[in-house]
């Protein structure tokens, strides 16, 4: 493999070696090899990747230096809640259920209704709890609690009822 001598070997072994991106560090050490004169297989085998992949690394290189080994950016499919959205949908959460909800507690269901009703933001179930998740809430809520209970009545009906629950008889055993 031919690899232009955009910089010298001392110096790509130089950039590999202090090259903070562990990706782009094993792409100059590629083209160090390469610039080296080790075989194809052997840069495998040191590098761990396929043929074709350390080809790549030698014609980018070759046409744009050390730049041209570093990631392109990646957009992908833009968020269907606005960054702005998000902070108004952050208050609406911490604030908790309201009448209209007809909740005591936020589920999955609940906030994906919220989403579409109050910010035009279509979300499925899971696509509602990946958003959750990105924001920093977990899936875990407590049990609801009604809003007249009273926990003295709670503690003394704890009390003051029988064992619910009997301990079964244990298990007979079948002829064989």
């Amino acid at each position: 493999m031919n690899v232009k001598p955009h910089h010298t070997p001392k110096e790509l072994q130089t950039l590999y070696r202090t090259e903070k991106n562990a990706k782009l560090a094993r792409r100059i050490q590629g083209v160090y090899l390469a610039s080296q004169g080790l075989p194809c297989p052997q840069i495998m085998a040191i590098t761990g990747s396929a043929r074709r992949t350390i080809q790549q690394w030698i014609h980018k290189y070759n046409t744009g230096g050390i730049q041209a080994l570093q990631d392109s950016p990646r957009p992908g499919q833009p968020t269907k809640l606005s960054r702005q959205k998000e902070q108004a949908f952050r208050a609406r959460i911490e604030a908790g259920p309201t009448a209209t909800d007809g909740v005591s507690v936020f589920h999955g269901a609940v906030i994906q209704q919220i989403l579409q009703r109050e910010f035009g933001a279509c979300y499925s179930l899971w696509g509602t709890y990946q958003l959750l998740y990105r924001l920093g809430y977990s899936c875990l809520c407590p049990r609801p609690q009604h809003e007249k209970a009273d926990p003295g009545l709670q503690e003394a009906f704890k009390k003051t009822s029988s064992r619910p629950w009997i301990r079964s008889k244990p298990n007979i055993p079948t002829k064989q």
